[in-house]
This record gives C-alpha cells, structure tokens and sequence, in this order.
C-alpha cells in the first residue's frame, strides 16, 4: 500500500496539507502560520502522518528541519495525493448538491441573524442535499456538552486540541447614529469619550467597558461610561442604530448598517483593537467535506463585504 492509498484510508487531507507546508518552509512555526493555525496543530499534524507510516519524515535539528530518506521518497507522494484529492473537491464544487451531510453549527447572535443567515441560504439553495441546524449563542461553545459540530467565533480557539481556519481578517470600528453625534456631539479623540454613553457588551461576569485604540503610533485604553449593557451583540447593535449611544462593534457585524448610513464609523484615524474571525472544529472528525465547502464559502463572502466597505472608504 502506497502512501496516498493509506492516506486515503485515514482521511488525513489536513494533516497531509500541513505536512507539506512543513517540507515547503522546512519549519513548523512558519509552517504553522502560513496556514493560521497553532504551531502546536501543526507539530501533532506532523507526528499523526509519521505515526501512520511507522516513519520519521524529517531529521529536526534546533534550526530547521531537512527531509529524511524517508521523507525524500513519500513527500513528492503525499504531492501528488493533495493534488488528486483537491482535483475531486473541485470537481464536487463545481457540481452542487453531491456534497451531503449536516451542519451543526454555532454562530454568535448578531454576526448570526444579520450576515451569516442569508449566506447560509445561498449555500444551502446551492447544496440542496446539506441540511442544517444552526444554534445561535454568545455563550461559549462547549463541543462536549454543546449539540455543535462546529462554531463561528471572532478570536483564536484557545485550546490547541480544537482545529480552526481563520476565515478572515475582521476590523472593529466605533460607531454610532448620525442622530446620536448630532445630538452629543462628535468625538475626536479616544480621550472625548469620557462625555459620551457606552453601549456594553457582557461575557459572562465581563462587561467590556474598557476599550483600546490605537492611532498606528500610541496606543489608548479608555474606560467608558454608559447606562446599557447586554449579553447579546444583536441587541447593542439595535441600541446603536437607534441613537441610544456610542458602540465599539465588529465591521463585519456593522457592515449592513455602515452601507446604510444607519451608522458612521467614528473618528477611524483611530482603530478599536481588530480581530479574526474562526471557524473552529472539537477534531479532525468534525472536518466533513461540506465543512470544508462552508469554510471556502465563508471566505469568499466575508472577502466580498469587506472589500465593499473599504471601496467606499467606510473602514481603513
């Protein structure tokens, strides 16, 4: 049995990607990055395939690695297994509907109801044999005590036994109704929020009042003041869009209302602390084939809303 046969076998197309990645760069960090995941992944990745074929594939010293006699001869195999594989996966892609299967996803609630929703229509309207059951939280996702196969979360999975692709990159912006700064005024600097009233959103105990910018040179944390605060993304953003205050909020969550004009991004010169937004797995298991196909589609999408905001000078 060839390597691409037992490779088959398990089903390790991840960890097969990653083990290419690591002969690319000859580095398991670097490795690690280019695919935005833990250099930890990266590294039990490694070890499964080597384990699989009772083999080491590269001889490690403290700098680099370089590939063994072993690697030598399956590494140009495990190529040519990739590009079969990613062949037959553009193939099901360009035929929809052969992808079947069911989503068990997590979505926070604001990200959930107002963008996520209307693509995953568009992707079930496109896959007719995947079905659905979508769990809308901002709850940590528990995967063992959860009904979730997967969840779409901004930041990091922080276990590095979870897998994760990062779908984008997501930055925050402060925002609030032309009514409201008409009314209260405009800030100009981090420093003017002192005088404005904060929109909270609580995690938990955690109600995050403190807020960061930066303007690329200094960096401000501001503690704000303000009289509303809830554990639900949707509702701080209806607070916002009605005037009832001044919001820091994802641009991808915001970016319905900032095409609108239901929002302005304020004082942009100076930027929230961005983040990235996930799509995160419990294990390799969880990583279906119409896994994979949501996670392209995620991508393409989110790229799409966002580079409609920055066409319109709406975010940096």
């Amino acid at each position: 049995m060839n390597y691409y046969q037992k490779y088959i076998e398990n089903m390790q197309l991840e960890d097969l990607n990653i083990v290419l990645k690591v002969a690319q760069f000859r580095n398991i960090t670097a490795a690690a990055e280019s695919l935005d995941m833990h250099t930890a992944t990266a590294s039990a990745a490694l070890k499964r395939v080597e384990k699989a074929l009772g083999a080491e594939l590269f001889i490690r010293s403290t700098r680099k690695l370089r590939l063994s006699t072993a690697g030598e001869k399956y590494i140009p195999q495990c190529e040519q297994a990739l590009a079969l594989l990613n062949q037959a996966r553009q193939e099901m892609k360009d035929q929809p509907g052969l992808i079947e299967g069911e989503l068990r996803i997590a979505i926070s609630s604001d990200l959930g109801r107002n963008i996520i929703l209307p693509w995953l229509d568009e992707f079930m309207d496109a896959n007719p044999k995947i079905s659905l059951k979508l769990h809308l939280s901002d709850s940590t996702i528990d995967f063992y005590r959860d009904p979730v196969d997967i969840a779409l979360r901004y930041g990091s999975p922080t276990d590095s036994n979870l897998y994760g692709y990062i779908i984008c990159p997501v930055p925050r912006c402060l925002c609030a109704s032309q009514a409201y700064l008409d009314k209260y005024g405009t800030p100009q600097h981090p420093q003017d929020l002192v005088t404005h009233n904060g929109l909270f959103y609580q995690l938990h105990d955690i109600v995050h009042d403190v807020w960061t910018f930066t303007d690329g040179k200094q960096q401000y944390k501001i503690k704000v003041n303000g009289n509303r605060t809830s554990n639900d993304g949707d509702l701080v953003r209806r607070w916002c869009v009605s005037g009832k205050g001044i919001a820091t909020k994802s641009c991808l969550d915001m970016s319905g209302d900032l095409l609108s004009g239901n929002v302005v991004n304020v004082m942009p010169e100076f930027q929230p602390k961005p983040t990235d937004l996930w799509l995160i797995c419990p294990s390799r298991q969880s990583i279906t084939p119409a896994v994979r196909l949501l996670r392209d589609f995620l991508k393409e999408q989110s790229a799409d809303v966002l580079n409609k905001l920055a066409s319109k000078g709406l975010i940096p």
